[in-house]
C-alpha cells in the first residue's frame, strides 16, 4: 500500500486538534543535536505566525516528533509537509520519514492529560530524570503540566 493510500479518505478540518507523530528517516537521533531540534522548534512558531496552526504542545525526542496542535487554516498534510520539509532544509539533510500519525481528538478527550502523556516522553525514555532538564518540549499550559 503506498503512502498516498494510506491518505485517501483522510479529512483535515480546521478547529479540530489533532495529535501528530511523525518520525525521523531510518530513526536517526537527529534530534539529539539541541541545535536541530531549535530549528523544528522555530518551525513551529513559524506555523503560529503564518496563523496556520497553534501548537498547544510538543516534544522533540531524539528520533520522532509528538505535536498536539489545533489546525487553523489549510489542509492538515500540507502543514505537517511544510514543516518536515522546512526544517529538513534548515537542518541541511534528510530529516524525516515520508508519513506520519494522526489523530483528531474527539471532544471528551481530556487534552491537558494528553499534554501531560507527550511531554512525560523524555522520563518515560529515561533521558532525564526531571522534565525540566529536558530542553525540547513545551505546553501552552506550562505551570499545569509540570504537577
Amino acid at each position: 500500500m503506498a503512502y498516498t493510500d494510506l491518505r485517501k479518505g483522510r479529512h483535515s478540518q480546521p478547529g479540530l486538534i489533532y495529535l501528530i507523530t511523525t518520525v525521523t528517516h531510518h530513526r536517526l537521533p537527529i534530534f539529539s543535536s539541541l541545535k536541530n531540534g531549535r530549528i523544528l522548534v522555530k518551525e513551529l512558531m513559524y506555523l503560529k505566525q503564518q496563523n496556520q496552526a497553534e501548537t498547544l504542545c510538543y516534544v522533540i525526542m531524539p528520533d520522532h516528533l509528538h505535536w498536539l496542535m489545533q489546525l487553523n487554516k489549510g489542509k492538515l498534510g500540507e502543514i505537517v509537509g511544510g514543516l518536515k520539509g522546512r526544517s529538513a532544509h534548515a537542518i541541511g539533510q534528510k530529516v524525516w520519514q515520508e508519513n506520519y500519525h494522526d489523530h483528531a481528538l474527539r471532544v471528551d478527550e481530556d487534552i491537558q492529560k494528553i499534554a501531560r502523556y507527550i511531554v512525560a516522553n523524555p522520563l518515560r525514555a529515561k533521558l532525564v530524570d526531571r522534565i525540566e532538564d529536558y530542553s525540547l518540549w513545551d505546553a501552552i499550559w506550562l505551570k499545569d503540566t509540570l504537577g
